[in-house]
C-alpha cells in the first residue's frame, strides 16, 4: 500500500517495516530503526505504491510520538498526491513515567493512518511549520541588527531611516561568504 524512506538515513521501506494495528493503524518504532536518537530524524518521504492504494475520499495520514507525548500530525498523501516529503516535528517528550506496566521503555513512534480526506486540516503541516520557523528567526535576527542602532525616545524605539538596506545587504553579504549561514536560520 506504501512505502516510506528517510533520506540520507534508510533504503526504501514498505509496509512489513511497520507494525500493523487494525486494518487502519501502523506504527514504526523508532527504537527499532535508530535507537535513541530519533529526533534527528527530520524529515521523512512517504509515497504511495500505485494508484489503486487509497481510495479517493481518503489520505494516508502520518503523525510522530516522543516518547510520553500524544501523536503529533505531520501531514499526509493520496491519490492527487502520491508523494510528499514531510518534516517531522517531534513533541517535547511526555512528563509520564518513561516505563510501561511491564518496565520496557516508552519509545518514539511514527504512525501511519488511513483517515477521510476532509478530516485532515492540512496536508504538510510540517512544512508550513518550518517556514514560520524560518520567518521567526529571520525576523529575530533583523530585530537584533536593528536594536544595536536604536535610541530610545519617550518608550519608542528611533532607528536611523537607511537600517532596513543596511540589514538586507549585510544579510545577503554574509549569505553569500557563508553558503551555511541560511542553514543556520532552518532547524
Amino acid at each position: 500500500m506504501f512505502g516510506v524512506v528517510f533520506p540520507n538515513r534508510s533504503f526504501p521501506m514498505d509496509l512489513s517495516c511497520f507494525t500493523q494495528i487494525d486494518s487502519f493503524h501502523w506504527i514504526l518504532d523508532m527504537n527499532t530503526f535508530v535507537g535513541e536518537a530519533y529526533d534527528q530524524i527530520k524529515e521523512m518521504c512517504i509515497f504511495l505504491l500505485n494508484e489503486f492504494s487509497l481510495p479517493p475520499d481518503k489520505v494516508l495520514a502520518v503523525y510522530v510520538q516522543s516518547p510520553g507525548s500524544e501523536f503529533k500530525y505531520c501531514g499526509a498523501v493520496y491519490r492527487a498526491c502520491p508523494s510528499a516529503v514531510l518534516t517531522l516535528c517531534w513533541p517535547e517528550p511526555g512528563g509520564q513515567m518513561q516505563l510501561t506496566s511491564d518496565s520496557v521503555p516508552l519509545t518514539a513512534k511514527i504512525g501511519v493512518s488511513i483517515e477521510d480526506l476532509n478530516a485532515i486540516p492540512a496536508l504538510n503541516v510540517g512544512h508550513q511549520q518550518r517556514i514560520e520557523q524560518l520567518a521567526m528567526k529571520v525576523g529575530e535576527n533583523l530585530f537584533n541588527f536593528m536594536q544595536s542602532f536604536c535610541t530610545m525616545d519617550s518608550n519608542k524605539l528611533v532607528v536611523p531611516t537607511d537600517i532596513l538596506d543596511r540589514w538586507f545587504k549585510k544579510f545577503q553579504e554574509r549569505a553569500k561568504r557563508d553558503p551555511e549561514y541560511l542553514k543556520s536560520f532552518v532547524i
